[in-house]
């Protein structure tokens, strides 16, 4: 390949990670077309990106930025993928396409970046385990929610007692 193909390729590959700063690395070597095809829709569907690159031309459109990281250190062909609410749920989608062994088995995770940092396949599966977004969100409403819906119960709690003991005596009178 042409050193001036190989910048634009390296160009386009930049463009298209550009915004990026977290990534998964995963390895599709082996994958017939229907289930890369199915694959590939299955993802889309779930706002996560899919792109094929070679090694050497990602490490030098990514030189200098978060994602560097992601392609130190490996060799020959991955896929990244990004996308998705956020990094948990990509980590969490890219998790159980692993664990799908009978449509993607030729499928594995390989790494990845999350704030600059090397991710290991080990510490992607970790990090699949992570509350997503949605879920911290969540939490978060029902412990700021928590407390004051204890606090209207202490303070209804007299106040019902008291206005069903004036109910009897208001029966008791008629």
């Amino acid at each position: 390949m042409s050193k001036f193909v190989k910048d634009c390729l390296t160009k386009d590959l930049a463009n298209r990670l550009e915004g990026v700063s977290d990534c998964v690395t995963a390895n599709v070597v082996g994958l017939d077309a229907n289930a890369t095809s199915s694959l590939r829709k299955q993802l889309r569907q779930k706002g996560i990106g899919l792109m094929v690159v070679k090694n050497s031309l990602a490490q030098r459109a990514t030189e200098g930025t978060s994602l560097a990281g992601a392609f130190e250190g490996i060799e020959g062909t991955h896929a990244v993928l990004w996308g998705a609410e956020d990094f948990v749920t990509l980590v969490k989608e890219v998790n159980e396409l692993d664990k799908n062994a009978e449509e993607f088995e030729k499928f594995s995770t390989r790494g990845g970046v999350m704030d600059g940092e090397k991710l290991s396949p080990e510490r992607v599966s970790e990090i699949s385990k992570w509350p997503s977004r949605s879920e911290q969100l969540s939490l978060l409403v029902g412990q700021i929610l928590g407390p004051g819906s204890n606090l209207a119960g202490i303070l209804k709690g007299p106040g019902a007692k008291l206005a069903s003991q004036i109910k009897k005596i208001g029966e008791a009178e008629d």
